[in-house]
């Protein structure tokens, strides 16, 4: 039975973390709400409209050949019906039932949309199923193919979906209304969808010249100006809603309060682009793949602007340069981000086929339009959004409100404001060590338990991995695993988690950290790299680590320290899916293979633990990766029991083979 987030404890334990302000703006939404029920004005008539913002003479002529040729493997794939979501693959694509959950075989309610009780899987199925293909981000991509070949079935399937769902989705009845963040992407890819039809001869029928378009279109900016994500809850949902809401307002801005609209949404874009971004550019959420989507969103929303003519304040494009730059710093050798906090496999702006490399793609486009770095790692990997973006936006160089700044002069590898601290080694190595805040606003709402945890790669592969997120809603057993302390590698101590849970998306207690040390010398030199920092989410205990990964022995050593009465204590390691491990007393032999090549390591762990191999156990969870939203597989974890008493220190080395 699936536990329902609208108990009225779970309101209660809302409530607490929400400022008057917010209060009082949720008090005028769910007035407005009750309002909306009755009262569904048409939108106001249109005549003459055009859409003027198409892509310039070339821009598909740019596109690499082999991302050109992902793109039509993938959108034949479309044709045919195939898609896969979240780990589930479904063959209806051909002609969809827009609010079927294929994972569950639940379809959602139709009624007024604030009355669908989205978050309750029995009633309404898995949410997110049946979410993500009403982003329409699948049609973005064949959109793309026939903007690549001029073949119009692709054309005439996107119409034909279109139309589809305006007819089964009247604005403010059923599932598909009842979240910001979806009215905002959806938004998104009908412009693009818009523009990447625009040699198509049914192109303007289908939009501007089509009166269910327009309606559809009105109501969803209507609906965004009404219900703002607020306060607890301005993450990157109310980057979305800005972004999907300023473009529209560019690209569709034949209505009479598309000036207001454009205004309002740039206005917000700006401010929350800036309070969800720290100084050294990482995403406050702490979550890496938010970093990701709120920065495709950005780029996006420039791209319309310019399009458009519309002047953008300095401020938007200073923070988009930074999160490129930070993410250009943070990766590892293959590219890969850090592994911290929820992931949902989110995207802005979807035109590649599979097999593209998301932040390869990121990191191309901030070189096109910022100017890459000499410390930026090379970029092998081609993609088509790029082309597509770069078309569109003016170079940061070249942009005349862009203010002169000063960007790092070597690759950066401590975050103060993020808590974030990098190390690298010799042969790839790469650490990542969290001493970070817990979250973002009071509700932190996709921050796990993992203050001290620590994330090792060895050229590329997890050795000690982050295990991801899995799932949001409808496995309450699995959303607390992979959000918990003992899911990650850091040390947990009587059974309890560092910060306090109140629901699956809401944390009621934030342990604090602080970081001691963070010498980030690049151990790859022949030195040793250190890092320190404590948490206070046992109090009256403190848990410290320190951490040291030195070049001539090529080891990494963990000094796990426990200040405070005698307390009962598990330390999690947690290998990768592609780790295997033979555990003896306290030392493990890991041992994997990369590009053909065996490779190895030794973890020695504490002795004064007693130490157990877990792998795929679900009675509780444990012993589990999710590479993406809604997957997941076995992988092992080893963990240690025992008992720390006044001060403990318990040290783990991890050494590399040659």
């Amino acid at each position: 039975m699936t536990v329902s987030s609208g108990s009225a404890g779970w309101y209660l334990r809302r409530l607490s973390r929400m400022g008057p302000r917010e209060v009082g703006g949720r008090v005028g939404d769910a007035v407005r709400r009750r309002r909306w029920r009755s009262v569904r004005p048409d939108s106001p008539g249109v005549t003459g409209a055009r859409f003027t913002s198409p892509l310039p003479a070339g821009t598909i002529a740019a596109v690499p050949p082999d991302a050109a040729k992902r793109l039509i493997a993938e959108a034949d794939r479309l044709m045919a019906g195939h898609v896969e979501f979240f780990g589930v693959v479904r063959d209806d694509l051909a002609d969809p039932d827009w609010w079927y959950d294929p994972k569950t075989g639940r379809r959602a309610p139709w009624g007024y949309a604030f009355d669908v009780p989205y978050r309750d899987e029995d009633a309404v199925g898995d949410i997110k199923q049946i979410w993500e293909l009403s982003r329409h981000q699948y049609l973005t991509v064949l959109a793309a193919a026939y903007a690549a070949t001029g073949d119009e079935r692709y054309a005439e399937r996107v119409a034909e979906h279109l139309r589809s769902w305006w007819a089964a989705n009247a604005p403010l009845r059923g599932v598909h209304w009842t979240s910001g963040i979806e009215l905002g992407i959806r938004l998104l890819s009908w412009v693009w969808i818009r523009r990447l039809l625009d040699g198509w001869p049914g192109a303007a029928a289908l939009f501007e010249g089509n009166p269910v378009a327009l309606n559809q279109i009105w109501h969803h900016q209507r609906w965004l100006a009404a219900f703002p994500s607020r306060g607890s809850s301005a993450n990157n949902h109310v980057i979305a809603e800005a972004a999907g809401q300023f473009a529209a307002a560019c690209a569709f801005g034949w209505f009479p309060s598309s000036a207001r609209w454009r205004a309002d949404a740039l206005r917000s874009l700006d401010r929350q682009l800036r309070a969800n971004t720290f100084g050294s550019g990482l995403n406050r959420e702490l979550a890496t793949e938010y970093h990701g989507l709120v920065l495709e969103l950005g780029l996006a929303a420039v791209a319309e602007a310019d399009a458009a003519g519309v002047p953008v304040p300095a401020s938007v494009r200073l923070v988009l340069l930074r999160m490129t730059d930070a993410l250009a710093a943070v990766v590892d050798s293959r590219l890969r981000p850090p592994r911290q906090g929820d992931a949902d496999d989110g995207h802005g702006l979807v035109v590649d086929g599979s097999g593209t490399d998301r932040w390869a793609s990121l990191l191309t486009t901030g070189e096109a339009v910022f100017g890459r770095l000499a410390w930026w790692p090379e970029v092998t990997g081609t993609d088509v959004r790029t082309a597509l973006l770069a078309a569109l936006v003016r170079p940061y160089a070249k942009d005349g409100t862009a203010p002169a700044v000063s960007r790092p002069a070597s690759r950066p590898a401590r975050f103060a404001d993020a808590g974030m601290t990098i190390l690298r080694g010799p042969g790839e190595i790469w650490c990542r060590c969290d001493g970070g805040p817990h979250g973002f606003l009071s509700i932190a709402a996709h921050a796990h338990a993992d203050a001290l945890s620590l994330e090792v790669r060895h050229d590329g592969v997890d050795v000690l991995a982050d295990p991801g997120t899995y799932c949001y809603h409808g496995q309450p057993e699995w959303r607390r695993y992979f959000r918990s302390t003992l899911g990650h590698n850091t040390l947990q101590l009587d059974g309890a988690d560092q910060s306090v849970s109140g629901g699956p998306f809401l944390w009621t207690r934030h342990a604090a950290t602080r970081v001691l040390v963070a010498d980030t010398s690049d151990a790859s030199d022949g030195g040793t790299a250190r890092w320190c920092a404590e948490h206070d989410g046992y109090r009256p205990s403190v848990h410290r680590r320190r951490v040291e990964l030195t070049a001539a022995s090529r080891e990494l050593t963990v000094v796990d320290e426990v200040r405070g009465p005698r307390r009962a204590v598990r330390l999690a390691f947690h290998l990768g899916p592609a780790i295997a491990a033979d555990l003896a007393g306290n030392r493990a032999v890991l041992t994997w293979t990369r590009d053909g090549e065996d490779r190895s390591a030794v973890l020695d762990l504490p002795g004064q633990l007693s130490w157990r191999a877990h792998r795929g156990e679900s009675e509780p969870p444990l012993g589990w990766y999710s590479a993406g939203f809604g997957r997941k597989e076995p992988a092992t974890t080893l963990v240690g029991t025992g008992f720390a008493d006044g001060a403990e220190r318990f040290t783990t080395v991890l050494g590399f083979g040659g």
